[in-house]
């Protein structure tokens, strides 16, 4: 009996000792939002250094065994702009519409986009500032392979505020994502790509946790996982855009 029991406890401690190995970084919220800012921008920049865009435009980190992505252009090394929201977008050059295909994108448009979105949190660990962990959003890539239609982090329809009961939920700052907004309409839509085309993404929007949600409440985008404090990176190709029926 006394042998089961320290098989037992050896066993235990094992797989304690392999969680932790497993586990990531530790985050701990800054008091101040400002250092949590501060960790944003360090780890967007060094998110920035050590991924590119593939031929369809997908984000990919650098391989460090792989000499085959050597001649890729980081992303900090194509051309981007910095909104005053600290947004951050890229425009992959070849995969925009044709002046002739092109649509406008406007503020209450119904978009229809495939797109990867994911959140990130930046931390410090022993000083190092990056991005300690992700959070899967949408990913209609590999996913269904059908571009999501509509998406509430765009606009979000009067009948769901109104149907609201909560306060939080009744405003639109708890589903739409400020950054998110303000740099999609740089970009134009496609004059509505049948939805089984091929996708050929147009490029990057970089969302730091200030011009997204920040510390305040939000939708559950993420079922599992809050997005406070997360930046969040969308990947996309929009399809296209429709004018929203009056009353939505």
């Amino acid at each position: 009996m006394k042998k089961i029991f320290l098989y037992i406890l050896a066993g235990s401690l094992c797989f304690s000792a392999c969680k932790k190995d497993d586990e990531v970084e530790t985050y701990k919220e800054p008091d101040d939002i400002a250092v949590q800012n501060s960790y944003d921008d360090q780890a967007i920049k060094k998110f920035m250094s050590e991924n590119y865009l593939d031929a369809q435009g997908n984000i990919k980190p650098f391989s460090t065994t792989d000499a085959s992505d050597d001649n890729e252009k980081k992303l900090s090394d194509m051309p981007y702009e910095t909104l005053p929201s600290g947004t951050i977008y890229i425009m992959r050059d070849g995969a925009q519409p044709s002046p002739s295909e092109e649509k406008t994108i406007a503020p209450k448009d119904i978009l229809t986009v495939m797109m990867r979105t994911t959140g990130y949190l930046a931390g410090n660990t022993d000083g190092n500032i990056s991005f300690l962990s992700t959070l899967a959003i949408t990913n209609t890539i590999n996913g269904t392979g059908l571009p999501l239609v509509d998406p509430m982090f765009y606009y979000v329809k009067q009948s769901v505020l109104d149907a609201a009961t909560a306060t939080a939920a009744k405003q639109r700052s708890y589903y739409e994502i400020e950054g998110f907004q303000e740099a999609i309409q740089k970009f134009k839509a496609f004059n509505n790509l049948p939805s089984g085309s091929p996708y050929n993404l147009q490029g990057v929007i970089i969302v730091p946790s200030r011009a997204a949600f920040a510390r305040d409440p939000h939708f559950p985008y993420n079922a599992s996982f809050s997005l406070r404090n997360n930046t969040i990176i969308f990947n996309f190709q929009v399809y296209g855009r429709a004018d929203r029926p009056a009353g939505q």
